[in-house]
């Protein structure tokens, strides 16, 4: 048995999209879902769930009246473990607007108690990934790493599907770059062909926290629903003594608070 502490990441609540403004306006280029912040944190409480992730953009939402975000807090007794984030980072010429963003959502969450910024993107671009493309990323992710840490945050990159770096490989090249920690999401890793369990044992060193999803019939499932072997997920991560958050996250699905239900169920059951 490890103790754990267990969260949730809210996107699941009106699925993934992105900020409109993002279209033509690189400051504005956030991650979004488009459901409701408050009905998601109150059914996470309900499941007896500690904490939870936000996307940038959603907590943005919230610049403006923070007060309003802290008593939502409060009132559900969560914590927020982090916040998502991300840009395209292989572009040099945007490369200083896409910190100044991450710079602010960084300051935000550290107002809220936040601990982890969690990290997605690099681009591919449309005629394919360049060998000089990691070391963009690389070099535009310790630059996170210390806007991060201005914030008191422990940055972390998540490998993710459509972006530079999806699979056990391509991780390796990255690191090559950066020293910046890793975030696997063991669903995006076991759809882009890696082995999660692999993952983790190989990386572990760098893993501070842990994105847990299923994966089965070419879709995103809640624990246990899935053909991930999630049994050797955990083993691994009893063997590395892992002792921070597990974060449960689930794109989307039909019922949102169910499958953050039957992901609790099989984590409490397995841990």
């Amino acid at each position: 048995m490890i103790n754990l502490k267990l969260g949730y990441v809210t996107n699941c609540w009106g699925g993934v999209v992105g900020h409109p403004g993002g279209v033509t306006s690189v400051k504005d280029a956030y991650y979004l879902a488009n459901g409701s912040t408050e009905e998601a944190l109150s059914d996470l409480n309900s499941l007896g769930y500690q904490g939870f992730e936000i996307f940038d953009g959603n907590l943005m939402q919230y610049e403006n009246s923070k007060e309003d975000f802290k008593n939502l807090m409060k009132k559900n007794e969560l914590t927020l473990i982090g916040v998502y984030t991300g840009a395209n980072f292989i572009y040099d010429e945007i490369l200083d607007e896409e910190l100044a963003k991450i710079n602010k959502v960084a300051h935000l969450a550290n107002e809220f108690g936040a601990k982890h910024l969690v990290i997605g993107g690099g681009a591919i671009r449309s005629a394919g990934i360049n060998d000089t493309d990691y070391k963009k990323l690389g070099d535009a992710l310790e630059k996170v790493k210390v806007v991060a840490e201005n914030h008191n945050l422990l940055a972390s990159y998540h490998p993710h599907l459509g972006s530079t770096v999806e699979t056990i490989e391509q991780t390796r090249e990255l690191i090559k770059h950066t020293s910046i920690h890793l975030c696997p999401d063991t669903a995006h890793l076991q759809a882009a062909g890696s082995d999660p369990a692999e993952f983790i044992k190989e990386f572990k060193d760098r893993i501070q926290y842990v994105h847990l999803k299923d994966f089965g019939n070419d879709n995103f499932q809640p624990l246990g629903e899935g053909t991930q072997n999630l049994t050797q997920v955990i083993k691994e991560l009893k063997h590395m003594n892992y002792n921070g958050w597990i974060t449960v996250e689930l794109d989307s699905y039909y019922d949102p608070k169910e499958g953050a239900k039957i992901s609790k169920n099989y984590l409490q059951k397995n841990l």
